[in-house]
């Protein structure tokens, strides 16, 4: 049998090494540990916020390890899951297609989109749940022509406890992450390695092949090889690796920047349900319900309750201009970018008028962003073949690195979908 390695163990690692599993001898490397959610109390942090403790977003990561916060050049705050699952272990458990970049390309995934609604359950039974407040908003975004539409969730809504912590990392197993994933892998005998971190890889340019992975195990140096390595570490950490082995990528980072508009709305409750009940596309952007934690701890004008906010997000399909670098990514906003994201929030000030709320009352959050990608992109060329001619012929990539634009939207289920079709090209090589 032969053997792969799988770097990464988010949406598109974990999608991968499933469907590689038992048919290669498979070795998936994790640079973080095992994921454990948020195992403190939110609202009891909350309180020493009024005290400047909370001075710097990346501290987060010192109560919550398997969150990694980075900021760019332009101080844009870039976050990423560091765990077993990745980042869809801090993701709102939203599944969405978002394949439009790909099919201009002449690709189509709807057989793996087929496949995933099979293997991964949606369900819109949140809505039976929803408090006034949501269904309020919902009506006025209803009235306003903006056209919302309930989003489908990856959440067992028997199991769910509503304490909208999704993004803190469900605590009752609810939401879905890619760990179930790894855990098919692993019955189906591959080896999972984490507290490993993947610094570069050995390129044999005499046959074009990658003979090795090297990498940093618990902070000694390791080396492991294979037939074949598919690259999923992430749209951050992938270009690093890339890079560190002498592969150039693309200047085209895109990350979908996030920006909330908030206002104070006595017993919203809106903390206490599940992030983005209902999603809303306009031209460029997202909006959606949304409560953005690091505004909640580290912005000054978020200083109210968490049960007493009311908050609308935009989430922006962004410029691919950037690059992610190992110390600090490059990325700011282009001018259309701050353009579309001045209109979207235009549209979340018309929403929460709406709601009764005056326009000097609300605020502003932390522009943020956790979906980043583009930096090799798949071209017409490489329609069929998933593999870009600067690459290793036994290497792969399985995650938003590859994707061609910005979505704004959730990538889970894109990524999952795409990963699964490097997986089939891999097995028939």
């Amino acid at each position: 049998m032969k053997t792969a390695i799988v770097i990464g163990s988010g949406a598109g690692g974990a999608m991968a090494a499933k469907e590689l599993a038992g048919h290669f001898r498979l070795t998936i490397l994790e640079e973080g540990a095992e994921f454990k959610p948020f195992g403190f109390n939110a609202d009891r942090l909350a309180g020493f916020r009024k005290t400047g403790l909370y001075l710097d977003e990346r501290m987060i990561t010192a109560l919550f390890p398997a969150m990694r916060v980075q900021k760019s050049s332009s101080k844009m705050i870039l976050v990423h899951g560091r765990c077993t699952g990745g980042t869809t272990t801090l993701a709102t458990g939203s599944a969405k297609r978002c394949d439009e970049g790909l099919v201009k390309l002449g690709i189509n995934l709807d057989e793996e989109f087929e496949e995933l609604s099979r293997e991964i359950p949606l369900s819109t039974e949140h809505q039976k749940y929803w408090n006034d407040t949501t269904k309020a908003l919902f009506e006025a975004c209803r009235q306003l022509g903006f056209d919302p539409a309930v989003t489908a969730k990856l959440i067992d809504f028997d199991r769910c406890v509503q304490c909208g912590h999704c993004v803190l990392g469900c605590p009752t197993g609810a939401k879905w992450d890619s760990r179930s994933l790894l855990e098919k892998s692993i019955s189906a005998g591959a080896t999972l390695t984490t507290n490993c971190r993947v610094t570069g890889l050995g390129i044999d340019h005499s046959d074009g092949t990658v003979h090795t992975v090297y990498a940093k195990e618990n902070g000694k140096k390791t080396a492991y090889s294979a037939d074949l390595v598919i690259l999923a570490a992430g749209g951050l950490g992938t270009p690093v690796i890339l890079e560190n082995s002498g592969i150039s990528c693309e200047t085209t980072l895109f990350v979908d920047p996030v920006l909330c508009v908030a206002a104070e709305y006595k017993g919203a409750g809106q903390d206490k349900f599940i992030s983005m009940p209902f999603l809303m596309q306009r031209e460029g952007y997202m909006l959606s319900p949304y409560i953005d934690y690091l505004s909640y701890f580290f912005n000054k004008s978020w200083r109210i309750p968490s049960g007493d906010l009311l908050s609308m997000m935009i989430k922006l399909s962004d410029s691919g201009f950037g690059a992610s670098r190992e110390k600090k990514p490059e990325k700011d906003l282009t001018t259309t970018d701050k353009e579309r994201l001045k209109a979207g929030v235009a549209d979340c000030k018309a929403i929460l008028a709406k709601m009764g709320v005056d326009e000097k009352d609300m605020f502003l959050g932390t522009l943020n962003a956790g979906h980043p990608g583009g930096m090799l992109p798949l071209t017409t060329e490489e329609a069929e073949s998933f593999h870009n001619p600067r690459l290793p012929e036994n290497l792969y990539i399985a995650d938003a690195t590859i994707l061609p634009e910005s979505m704004g939207n959730p990538p889970i289920w894109t990524i999952m979908a795409v990963a699964k079709r490097v997986a089939k090209i891999c097995m028939g090589m």
